[in-house]
């Protein structure tokens, strides 16, 4: 019996590499490898100069050349970003409530609120900079502007979504709307807040981009811009590409607060 098993186990052979690779964590690497090297050879393919589309290897080079500026501007990229979605953060979850707390203030709130994000953010940068100068204060309001309404809309939906027959039976319990509110509304609309946070935040990059470029003399915006109109086309790719990375972070930072803070909203893909 035991030369059985031996035998048996002798004639296991170890898996190979290619099975033992985890190829949805190694997912997103290959698919960027594979981005710019099909970017590298379409550039090498057309011949394209510098002055209109760069290669991948010619950012890299802007990147490294344009280091300190590059690091200088993303901090205060990242800076603005960052208040500005603190602000969206506060000021959405607050007016989400309040507009989710009666199906009146819902019902005439909701379209003024429709309106106001109808308004390209764009068009209130000059109208900020004539209340509060250029600078970083219009890059941070304009970042608040741009990603707060997908907070609102998500908050208030969770809680305008509460089943009338749950209501019905905590009433019929002697709840009273704010045992209602804090019990059942706010837990069922936590997943659409945390939910939201994954749009609001890469939106507030691009509020922040539009002010600085216009708006700011610091910023990857404003380091875009001046690039641009020097023809320094691999600096603003660069810009481009370091954008990308901070947004790239962020939102893998609130993804991770979504699963630490309301894994138990979503349904388990343990074993699939």
């Amino acid at each position: 019996m035991s030369a059985f098993v031996e035998t048996g186990m002798a004639t296991e052979r170890p898996k190979p590499l290619i099975a033992r690779v985890n190829w949805v964590k190694a997912a997103p690497w290959l698919y960027t490898l594979a981005l710019f090297l099909s970017w590298e050879l379409l550039v090498k393919a057309l011949d394209m100069p510098p002055t209109i589309l760069p290669s991948p290897t010619r950012v890299f080079q802007a990147i490294a050349q344009y280091w300190s500026p590059i690091w200088k501007n993303s901090l205060q990229t990242l800076y603005t970003t960052t208040l500005g979605f603190i602000l969206a953060v506060v000021a959405g979850l607050a007016i989400g409530l309040f507009i989710g707390w009666s199906k009146t203030i819902y019902a005439g709130l909701y379209p003024l609120m429709i309106g106001f994000n109808a308004i390209p953010k764009v068009a209130l940068v000059p109208i900020l900079v004539i209340w509060f100068g250029i600078g970083t204060v219009p890059a941070v309001l304009t970042a608040f502007l741009i990603s707060f309404f997908p907070i609102v809309v998500n908050v208030a939906t969770g809680l305008a979504t509460i089943e009338p027959e749950t209501e019905d039976v905590l009433r019929a319990l002697g709840a009273k709307k704010m045992d209602i509110m804090l019990k059942v509304g706010i837990p069922r609309s936590m997943p659409y807040f945390f939910g939201s946070l994954k749009i609001a935040i890469t939106l507030a990059f691009v509020g922040s981009v539009v002010s600085e470029t216009v708006a700011s003399n610091y910023g990857l915006g404003n380091m875009m811009s001046s690039a641009q109109s020097q023809f320094n086309v691999p600096l603003v790719f660069a810009g481009l590409l370091m954008l990308a990375i901070e947004g790239i972070v962020m939102y893998a930072v609130m993804a991770w607060l979504e699963r630490r803070m309301t894994g138990w909203a979503h349904r388990s893909t343990m074993g699939q």
